[in-house]
Formats: C-alpha cells, structure tokens, sequence
C-alpha cells in the first residue's frame, strides 16, 4: 500500500484527504520537515511525499493528487471526464501550487524575502504578502459564488488542495475570511465530511 509522508498543518493535508477519500489501505507516516529522515526521501526535505511499495517516490502536491485521481478514477476526485475538465483540473491545481501557496511563503518566512534585518521590513514584507493573499482568495471566492465545489466535475482532488491553504488564510492573514464568504463555505462543507474529519483528528494526535 502507499506511504504518505506528511507534516501536521502543511499542505500535505491535501493528499492525506485524497487518499482517506479514495477509501483504500494506505500509510499516513508524519515526519519532521528538513529532517535526515526527511530529505532521505526528498533531498529538499519538504512534504508531501508519496512512496509506492515498489520504492517509487513522488514529490509535489499537485503530481501527487493528480496521480492519485488517475490511479483510482472509481474515486471520482479527478474533476470530470473530457479534455476541457482535465484542462481545468490542470489550471487550479496550478493555481493553488503557484499563486496561492506561494504567495503564503513571505508570511511563512519573512527573513529570506528581505536583505534587511530589521523586524520591521519583516513586517512590510509579510504586509504585502497579506495584500497578495487576500487578492489571490479575492479570485476564488468569485469563482466559487453560486458553486458548491471548485471543478464542474463535483468534490475533486482540487478542493482537498485548497482546504489546507483557506486554513492558512484563517489562522495567519488578517481578516481571515471575513471577506470571503463562498470561500468560508467551502471550507466548511469540506470541514463537515466525515473522511476529512478523520484526518484532522490523525494529524492532531
């Protein structure tokens, strides 16, 4: 069965939740991010991680979940049949792995995006990143005005990507999503299913 290596509150939620959702026997091993353990996997030392039981590893949360919806298509996480729905699927994954998580890493770790010291150019740096934050979730709250789910597809691997992320948004941004009521939402009916619950209570244990 398949291995996830995974870190409470990171990203690696997402995969958890795609493989709790697809319903078959899986390993959910928590690790410490940077450790030898770690990097022995990922030299960059950073979650998700998947192992096969042949050995085989993949990195990145977006090949992960994509590979995990195609590996179980039974599972109907994949966002839809056809080209323009694999196309879509494509596009927020993107989306949430280079707009929006990266727009969290200046909040994450103000120091490497400034050659100023001073607590206060901190501040400005994650400041902006605020700002970006915040317009990045502007978009998807559009999006999500009269939907359930992010794909036309229903419940996809693209919805279980941006819950931990509207987390994020909730715990560190100021505002939290007092602006973004479709986003809110969508966190909750996420939040409300049973599997996902499930992982929440493994990762806080």
């Amino acid at each position: 069965m398949p291995t996830l290596y995974y870190s409470p509150g990171a990203c690696s939620l997402a995969p958890h939740i795609a493989l709790e959702w697809i319903g078959k026997p899986y390993v959910a091993k928590r690790v410490t991010i940077g450790s030898d353990e770690l990097k022995a996997l990922n030299p960059v030392g950073a979650v998700p991680v998947l192992q096969e039981d042949d050995g085989w590893i993949l990195t990145q949360n977006p090949a992960i979940l994509y590979y995990l919806a195609s590996k179980h298509p039974e599972a109907g996480i994949g966002g839809g049949l056809g080209l323009r729905s694999n196309a879509e699927l494509h596009r927020w994954l993107s989306f949430f792995n280079s707009d929006v998580h990266g727009s969290f890493w200046p909040i994450f770790g103000a120091a490497r995006y400034t050659v100023d010291e001073s607590e206060a150019a901190r501040q400005k740096v994650k400041e902006a990143a605020f700002a970006r934050v915040r317009g990045k979730f502007a978009q998807l709250n559009q999006h999500l005005d009269g939907r359930e789910w992010i794909l036309d597809g229903g419940r996809s691997i693209v919805d279980a990507y941006a819950f931990p992320m509207i987390r994020w948004l909730a715990g560190v941004v100021p505002g939290g999503l007092g602006d973004f009521p479709h986003v809110k939402a969508l966190h909750d009916r996420v939040a409300a299913n049973a599997a996902v619950k499930k992982v929440l209570e493994a990762e806080a244990g």
